[in-house]
């Protein structure tokens, strides 16, 4: 069910938000346009590090290791990469082309299976191009090089959309829950699950952030503190067995999270640790708002179950800080997201407005 909500806040906000600050640009073109240009996530807080990629390669690595992360921004990334991989390649005959294009899209997609921005991207890419059977490859390129930048620039336009229908949503003073990293550094724009609070932010409202640390790779902590702290939005880090805790105690308003997939019955697929966050919330009372682009909406998969669960190396949980904080031989599980029923979720922001049950994302 869509609702429609007045805005409040100028679509202009992702330029503004921070005063004397210029906005994170987790994913753009190289000057030149010859690689992608990302922000090499690995690196925050302790080093702010740009890589330009260019190779395939290069860019299925960043993907793959979340030096480059978040549903929305590996999307963008993979657009990016498809064409800068496929520069050196321009002067191929049309078939050849197309087939390489096709093997490298591929190739991208395969990097992480749960986020649907990266299939939904290459799919884009590839069907542009579908009817363009007899045209040299050269202009193939140059037409997948303005949809990736249509990518881009809808990435950043969509932001700046979410961040206009869920500011309704914080009133002055609003204390918001946040799990894993969807801001600036997970989009081309401003976030999905903070552009609401750059948002209000930048309507001169009070609103103070209290980030998960999101085990076990630490987005919340590393990620969210830093360009939150970098925008001059009051942010207090948590652990994650803290924030039920600060639910009973009063001090939990609402809670804003990202989506990496939304089945067409609004189950959400979200970073690990959401799924509990959602039922402290829902015991608790508070809302919970999940915050995603429309892409983000698979209306194909019908139920959460439906979602592959990315399994990533167990050392990542094994490890913290380069310091080993398991035993080596016992046995680790290190899902990178978990499922949340639908009758958990308040209510979805989507750039093209808000959504509450019952959701039929479908056809």
């Amino acid at each position: 069910m869509r609702l429609a909500v007045a805005a409040g806040i100028p679509a202009t906000a992702h330029r503004r938000y921070v005063s004397g600050v210029e906005p994170i640009r987790a994913v753009q073109w190289a000057p030149g346009g010859a690689a992608v240009r990302i922000i090499d996530q690995r690196r925050l807080p302790s080093a702010y590090v740009e890589r330009d990629l260019a190779a395939l390669d290069d860019v299925c690595d960043a993907i793959r290791t979340l030096a480059v992360r978040g549903a929305p921004a590996i999307g963008v990334a993979a657009a990016l990469g498809l064409v800068v991989s496929l520069a050196p390649h321009g002067a191929e005959d049309p078939a050849t082309f197309r087939a390489r294009m096709e093997a490298y899209a591929s190739q991208l997609t395969a990097t992480r299976p749960t986020a649907v921005n990266l299939p939904w991207a290459m799919q884009r890419m590839v069907a542009r191009v579908a009817t363009m059977w007899h045209d040299p490859a050269a202009r193939m390129l140059e037409v997948l090089r303005a949809e990736a930048t249509a990518i881009l620039e809808e990435d950043r336009a969509m932001c700046a959309a979410i961040g206009a229908h869920g500011a309704v949503l914080l009133p002055d003073g609003a204390r918001v829950l946040t799990h894993c990293n969807a801001g600036a550094l997970a989009t081309a724009g401003i976030g999905t699950a903070l552009a609401p609070v750059y948002a209000a932010h930048a309507a001169g409202r009070r609103v103070h952030v209290f980030a998960d640390e999101t085990r076990p790779l630490l987005q919340g902590a590393r990620l969210t503190a830093w360009e939150l702290q970098r925008a001059g939005v009051p942010v207090t880090v948590l652990t994650d067995g803290m924030a039920a805790s600060l639910m009973r105690a009063g001090e939990i308003d609402l809670v804003l999270v990202g989506a990496d997939r939304i089945a067409a019955n609004g189950d959400v697929a979200n970073k690990i640790g959401t799924y509990a966050v959602a039922v402290a919330a829902h015991y608790h009372g508070i809302p919970m708002y999940v915050c995603a682009p429309w892409s983000t909406v698979d209306r194909a998969t019908l139920h959460g179950d439906a979602i592959v669960i990315e399994e990533r190396d167990p050392a990542e949980v094994r490890m913290l800080g380069g310091t080993l904080v398991t035993p080596p031989d016992v046995p680790v599980r290190n899902p990178a997201f978990d499922v949340t029923p639908h009758a958990l979720v308040t209510a979805v922001v989507t750039d093209k407005g808000l959504y509450r049950a019952p959701y039929s994302f479908t056809y």
